[in-house]
């Protein structure tokens, strides 16, 4: 696509984002002194130095070296493709919700549809490595809540993060579609198991990074990509984490924020339950179905659409129970396996079976979908 700022302007402020030494906060210091970020450049050595360390004032004032030109015209290039554009903090469709951080994006790059950024969002995060039923619950919420018109935010990860995507993508074009923010370049998916759906959410939602182009994902770029999440939306969604996990990041945010945050609870005797639990303890909303969440922003504010709250569509985690046919072993063995997720030894001591008979009846009842393995090897009922 052509490009709609001025190109010095724009290499300026894609410049700052390359220079190292500088970060959001820093940016957003020298701008409030020196305006806009061709202002910056062309300041001299010595007011440079009262804000900035002498070495880095010095590299600011020299024009950038081969690689840097390389990685601004690599930029420039980029941009030019259709569906690809920046928004900078200058420009008027710049997201103000960002602008309550105190360290927003000085510039961020899209790939999709920028509208979605000003859409009604609510965040669904949760654990990269997420039970069947945790993803299960991730999609059947984003489906139900893109359904209603809102837009669902995260962040691309593996597990509750691409079960969320998917679900708003399920839910068709004319929903509230989905917006994954990236902890990596615009240009680079992580993790690359995820190329495929970051492509159907380039058409039909948008990507979005604070990062340059072809920055690898790093460990400290995620709280970055998460502060992002927190802001862009009305409420977030934990559906699984751990006590240590960086949903649990997002959470805290968007209360420092003044956003919902909303959990959805679990066994006790599961892992990931617990981030969930103390998100409860902590005031977050216990919630189990979709139109908890919804209730719950309409005290808050209005709704996306005034037509979305009048369609009549059915909650998520209302499971229905397989219409399936079970022998006196499967069913005896449901009654033992209860709903906390339970390995086969326990099971076996429970019943006081031979093991052979008691594997026989597991893989019965996984066949039929009523039961879930779990990653650690235990049993999870699902019906």
């Amino acid at each position: 696509m052509p490009l709609t700022a001025d190109e010095t302007e724009l290499r300026a402020w894609i410049r700052l984002g390359l220079e190292p030494g500088l970060g959001p906060t820093r940016i957003r210091r020298l701008l409030a002194v020196f305006g806009m970020p061709q202002d910056i450049y062309t300041a001299s050595t010595g007011n440079l130095a009262r804000h900035l360390d002498p070495a880095l004032a010095t590299r600011l004032r020299q024009a950038p070296d081969e690689a840097m030109q390389s990685a601004l015209d690599a930029s420039l290039d980029w941009l030019r493709e259709p569906d690809h554009h920046a928004l900078t903090l200058a420009d008027p469709q710049y997201p103000t919700c960002l602008l309550e951080l105190h360290d927003p994006p000085p510039m961020l790059f899209l790939n999709g549809d920028p509208s979605l950024l000003h859409r009604p969002a609510i965040a669904i995060v949760g654990a990269r490595s997420a039970t069947t039923g945790g993803s299960e619950n991730a999609q059947a919420f984003a489906q139900y809540l893109s359904g209603q018109g809102w837009c669902i935010i995260s962040g691309l990860a593996s597990g509750i993060d691409a079960a969320a995507h998917e679900g708003a993508l399920n839910a068709g074009p004319d929903a509230g579609r989905t917006i994954a923010v990236l902890g990596s370049g615009i240009d680079i998916v992580y993790p690359a198991r995820n190329r495929t759906l970051a492509h159907r959410i380039a058409q039909d939602g948008l990507l979005v990074s604070e990062f340059p182009l072809g920055a690898r994902a790093m460990p400290h770029y995620f709280p970055m990509r998460n502060r992002i999440v927190a802001a862009l939306s009305r409420g977030v969604l934990v559906v699984e984490a751990a006590r240590q996990s960086g949903s649990l990041i997002t959470a805290r945010l968007a209360t420092e924020l003044g956003r919902e945050v909303f959990a959805i609870p679990g066994s006790i005797h599961s892992p990931l339950a617990r981030g969930c639990h103390a998100l409860i303890r902590q005031g977050a909303k216990l919630v189990e179905s979709g139109e908890d969440i919804l209730e719950e922003l309409r005290q808050s504010g209005p709704s996306p659409t005034a037509a979305a709250d009048t369609v009549d569509r059915p909650a998520p985690m209302a499971r229905q129970k397989p219409d399936l046919a079970v022998s006196g072993d499967e069913h005896a063995l449901l009654e033992a396996l209860g709903h906390d997720p339970v390995d086969a030894g326990q099971i076996q001591g429970r019943l006081q079976w031979a093991m052979a008979r008691v594997n026989a009846a597991l893989a019965m009842l996984e066949l039929q979908g009523m039961i879930a393995r779990q990653p650690d090897g235990r049993f999870q009922r699902l019906a």
